[in-house]
């Protein structure tokens, strides 16, 4: 125990080298600033909620090259794109909070598997939840759906030519995905996230409980309970340290151009540091993570700032719950072989 202990805190601590990650940076900030901008300037930012997520599928496929990572942003931004739809369909419900929470567990066990089953890195669900859980907290109309579908698939197509122009230059052989091993407790795990941190959030009446939902997810994609605790450890650290950076960029109101050009460098500057320390990019994705609702949907500060630092606090633990109490879980729900690279850390 006081040896893992010891490797958590100084995983929070490590900052890690990055090759390459200012190209990844630059082509995420691409994708998600032009879309973005095309939104505004068609004078209808309620529609960048649908935008920006089609525009994720460039966070994909960054550690592969040209048709690998093509192969990788076609499926990503295809999940993102069809998740967007979800959750308009269920935010045109008249009483969405309980649903969204089942369905976005949903989305979290399926996500998973097709994750594992297309070698998706990053691994797991997290951006399928979050997609998911940001349409579905905003009320919708059915007719809304084409917008969404064509919003979100035209962003991700965007995202897949940013991050593939350089194979039309240089032609390099496809490496075949890897098909990793799903087994049947990694859907639950993800669901069972979902279910209590999101449940938690619905139930005490926090006004954004898919916040909490990702934060449970986030921890559990990472390779190795050392990982995990670290990578929770950092989602409550970072977050509640960014919701300082937060105030500070939410304070002076900008306007709608001036706030795409921000988040535009946050994502850049949050992509130069994930692959370095969660914790520290978790200072930038706050801000811009809150920035991008208030594009679409403008709201009083001072309660954001509250709801994501205490969505993300009972996110978090739950992440880590899941993650210490994952042997026990797994003798009750798993029925399947147990071996799927993701354990104790050796």
């Amino acid at each position: 125990m006081g040896e893992q202990v010891r490797a958590t805190l100084h995983g929070l601590l490590h900052v890690r080298p990055a090759p390459g990650a200012h190209r990844v940076a630059l082509r995420a900030g691409v994708s998600v600033l032009v879309p973005l901008l095309a939104v505004l300037a068609a004078g209808r930012p309620a529609w960048s909620v649908y935008a920006v997520f089609g525009a994720f599928t460039s966070l994909y496929g960054r550690n592969h090259v040209h048709l690998s990572r093509a192969a990788m942003q076609a499926s990503a931004g295809a999940a993102l794109t069809g998740t967007v739809v979800l959750g308009v369909l269920v935010g045109a419900l008249p009483s969405r909070a309980w649903v969204a929470v089942a369905v976005a567990a949903a989305v979290a066990a399926l996500g998973a598997v097709l994750a594992a089953a297309q070698d998706w890195h990053p691994p797991g669900p997290l951006f399928l939840v979050f997609a998911f859980g940001a349409v579905a907290s905003a009320p919708h109309a059915v007719s809304d759906v084409p917008v969404a579908a064509a919003l979100a698939g035209s962003s991700a197509l965007f995202a897949l030519l940013v991050g593939n122009v350089g194979s039309v230059l240089r032609r390099e052989r496809s490496r075949p995905a890897r098909l990793a091993h799903v087994w049947t407790w990694q859907p639950v795990r993800y669901a069972l996230a979902v279910v209590l941190a999101g449940g938690v959030a619905t139930a005490v009446g926090i006004g954004h409980p898919y916040w909490a939902m990702v934060a449970a997810v986030a921890p559990l994609s990472a390779a190795g309970v050392t990982a995990q605790l670290v990578r929770a450890a950092h989602r409550i650290l970072g977050t509640l340290l960014g919701l300082l950076t937060s105030a500070v960029l939410l304070a002076p109101a900008l306007s709608p151009y001036a706030t795409v050009l921000v988040v535009a460098v946050l994502q850049i500057v949050t992509e130069l540091l994930v692959g370095r320390n969660y914790g520290l990019a978790l200072l930038f994705i706050t801000p811009m993570a809150l920035l991008m609702g208030q594009l679409a949907v403008a709201r009083p500060a001072g309660q954001l700032l509250y709801d994501r630092g205490v969505e993300t606090v009972i996110g978090g633990i739950v992440g880590g719950a899941i993650v210490l109490c994952e042997p026990w879980l797994r003798a009750r729900f798993a029925a399947g072989p147990l071996d799927d690279g993701v354990g104790p850390d050796t």
